[in-house]
């Protein structure tokens, strides 16, 4: 009886994978294989017992490619008694970063999907090629279950135009497909849905700014359960600072730095995205070290900190306005469900737009779904854990028909 399904994130090197019980969605073994194309590569596995208990294992291997690696990972698997036989697979569900305009909903995967994702490399050129690995290896080790792809840009291709459009030509859009498409979108359409939960209400009913704040960050406004703006662009560079991405800046910088510095446009490249943002700012991406080091009394911690929290804010203001009524601010990712201070600094001194801190329960929030604004706050800040992978599985199982009719996660 086919009674899990498998969730896949793939990088260049390496291979995420986690297998959720079907209907319930609930987790049952998260693995990580790093290192692939070495002589060192590493699977590390943990996995979940009903009972809340957790069993960590690491295993070491050489593993030539992403077919060996779905192979090892599924021998260990197999051995585990995870998963003892390929009839037990319900569905795959594989994180892709780009779907263009083409692909607003998760989509089964054949032939003709898997060459549409490969004529958007272009406009994910570090991610598709990755994504399309995984997606063609686990094609191969499991023939006879069905593959979706999961889009981080679909949840956002409600935007309108105005908030996806660019001003520049408009041959650039339709030769090139040059708009705002934003990312994270998993996360997003998870927590939006959890903090309806979370409150009581029916996600068609309320208005959110989500925050989604790690190393890589994105804020998104979100209108009865349908994202209208987004703070990533055509590309994950736009938008908020990120630990090594500059986020918003002044276009002209590029050909200002191309002239003064000699620099190639590859340089430049890698510079925003991979030395840049709070790294760039204060050598450390890292938002718990800043946040030691600034409270050790390092200057650039301190303004990497402050520029951080003064970019979120801003838009949150923006969003807010894009609204015309917010209902909560959710906090989520690694940064959002875990620094309280981050939250404390984004949220000082918006009282006037209806957001009123506790500071007792923001700095208790950990883990678990929390309301940290005041009883008497007009809109209710809250923490939401994020779980981008549940969120694959769960539009997964709805493509091939069986997810569980609340749509949780448990």
């Amino acid at each position: 009886m086919a009674e899990k399904c498998v969730v896949i994130n793939c990088g260049s090197s390496s291979i995420k994978l986690e297998i959720f019980t079907v209907p319930a969605l609930r987790s049952i073994t998260e693995a990580l294989l790093e290192r692939i194309g070495t002589a060192d590569s590493r699977l590390r596995q943990r996995r979940f017992g009903e009972d809340g208990s957790v069993r960590d294992e690491v295993h070491n291997r050489p593993v030539a490619d992403h077919q060996t690696g779905f192979d090892f990972i599924l021998e260990v698997n197999a051995k585990n008694r995870i998963i003892r036989d390929d009839s037990e697979v319900a569905a795959i569900g594989h994180r892709v970063v780009h779907g263009g305009e083409r692909f607003a909903a998760p989509t089964l995967i054949d032939d003709e999907v898997v060459a549409a994702i490969r004529e958007l490399i272009p406009l994910a050129p570090l991610h598709n090629p990755s994504n399309l690995l995984g997606i063609e290896a686990a094609r191969q080790r499991f023939p006879g279950a069905p593959h979706v792809a999961v889009f981080d840009t679909a949840f956002h291709q409600t935007l309108p135009p105005q908030a996806f459009r660019y001003a520049v030509p408009v041959e650039l859009y339709e030769r090139y497909q040059v708009r705002r498409y934003g990312f994270h979108g998993s996360s997003h359409a998870y927590v939006a849905r959890e903090a309806a939960r979370h409150l009581g209400r029916a996600p068609e009913t309320i208005n959110l700014v989500t925050l989604h704040l790690g190393n890589g960050a994105s804020a998104a406004a979100i209108a009865g359960g349908q994202s209208i703006d987004t703070s990533m662009g055509l590309t994950p560079l736009e938008g908020l600072v990120m630990g090594t991405r500059c986020g918003d800046l002044d276009p002209a910088l590029h050909f200002y730095l191309l002239r003064q510095t000699g620099m190639s446009a590859a340089e430049l490249e890698k510079l925003l995205n991979g030395n840049s943002g709070l790294k760039g700012l204060c050598g450390v991406a890292d938002m718990r070290a800043i946040q030691d080091r600034a409270a050790a009394g390092d200057g650039q911690a301190a303004l990497a900190l402050e520029i951080f929290c003064y970019r979120v804010k801003k838009y949150v203001g923006a969003y807010t306005a894009a609204l015309g009524r917010v209902d909560a601010v959710v906090f989520t990712g690694g940064i959002g469900e875990n620094s309280a201070v981050v939250r404390d600094k984004v949220c000082t001194g918006m009282e006037n737009l209806g957001l009123a801190l506790d500071e007792a329960r923001n700095a208790a929030a950990a883990g678990t779904p929390a309301t940290i604004s005041r009883d008497s706050s007009p809109v209710a800040v809250l923490v939401i854990p994020t779980d981008e992978e549940a969120e694959i599985a769960r539009q997964a199982m709805a493509v091939v028909g069986a997810a569980d009719s609340s749509g949780a996660a448990s």
